[in-house]
Order: structure tokens, then sequence, then C-alpha cells
């Protein structure tokens, strides 16, 4: 039974607080979510209101988990609020762009299909061992390749060469971090300490 190495590396402080900095940008990201696809409906596609919001949804990403990290408020609630956040935006976004024939289906039911493997696997891991694992750093790196690729298959639809570039690149590495999140899964499961 694997107990003494922690899985993410190293020990970080987690707090129970609620109301911190970087859970604030987590919960206002999926605020930015919702209103997106009206404001693109209702000014006739790309907008500057668009393209600010979307803009805000990537950097506030970036600043939770600066705030979380660099002001030691890893949170419990944090740990779910980030990547759920991350899962309502792209999941509107490219379900939308999927709507649009901007993006491959089979890309789309991937990804989510992906997401909600690794929530089913982080449930079980809260009820059963008390607490919610962190993100893993491959996880973070296909969040950024994916809006990447949905910057790229939204705004410039017509370089077909660099939007399939992007779709292959993103589709590697969903595959490589979701063997990441099983692996670690099942190291915690056989009593890896993690935070």
């Amino acid at each position: 039974m694997e107990t003494t190495e922690n899985v993410d590396g190293r020990k970080y402080q987690v707090t129970k607080k609620i109301f911190t900095l970087a859970n604030i940008f987590s919960f206002s990201r999926i605020l930015v979510a919702i209103p997106l696809i009206w404001i693109y409906e209702y000014y006739d596609g790309v907008s500057w209101i668009f393209t600010t919001l979307i803009a805000y949804a990537i950097i506030s990403d970036y600043l939770d988990g600066w705030a979380a990290r660099g002001r030691n408020e890893i949170s419990e609630l944090g740990k779910v609020i980030d990547p759920i956040a991350d899962k309502v935006l792209a999941g509107v976004l490219f379900i939308f762009a999927a709507y649009l024939g901007k993006i491959p289906l089979w890309f789309l039911f991937a990804s989510l299909g992906r997401d909600l493997l690794i929530m089913v696997g982080s449930l079980y891991i809260r009820f059963t061992r008390g607490k919610v694992a962190m993100s893993v750093m491959s996880g973070k790196v296909f969040v950024n390749a994916l809006a990447l690729y949905w910057i790229v298959a939204f705004y410039f639809p017509q370089h077909t060469g660099l939007v399939t570039f992007f779709l292959v690149g993103t589709t590697v590495l969903m595959i490589v971090s979701f063997a990441d999140y099983v692996y670690r899964f099942v190291r915690i499961l056989r009593g890896a300490e993690f935070n």
C-alpha cells in the first residue's frame, strides 16, 4: 500500500475558507460564461464585448491560481470551484462552437466525456478520502491548449492548417492528461497522500 509519498510533489496548506480572492476569480468565470452566447447572437457575431469577456475568462484562470498559491489561499472550495468554472466555461464555448460547425462533434463528446469521468473520479475520492484532490499539471496544460484551440477555431477558421494543428495537439494533450488523472486516481486509491 502506497502511503508515504505525496502525489502533488509537495505539501500545500489547504484552508476551509470560502471568501478568498482565488475563489472570487473562479466564481466570476462561471458568471462570464452565462451571457456569452446571448452577446454573440445579439451583436451578430464577435464583438468587442464578447472578446473582452473571453479575455477576462482566460486571464481569470491564471489569476485564481496566482492568488491561491501566491497568497496562500488554496482552499477545499477552490479545489472544486476552479475546475468546475473551467468545465462550465469550456462546455458553453465548445457546445456553441460545435453548434456553429467550428469544431467537430467527436472532439466535443471526447472532451465532455473526459471531464465527466474526471469529475466522477474526484467525487469518489472525495467520498472515500474526505477531501478533493488538486488538479494535475497536465490537466492545466490541457485547459490552456483547449483555450488556444477554441480561439483559433472560433476567430481564425479560414486558417485550416492552424486549426488542424491545434485540434491534433489538443487531442494528444487530452489523452495524456486523462492518463495522468487515471494514474493519480489509482495511486490515491492505493493510499498515497494528496493535498
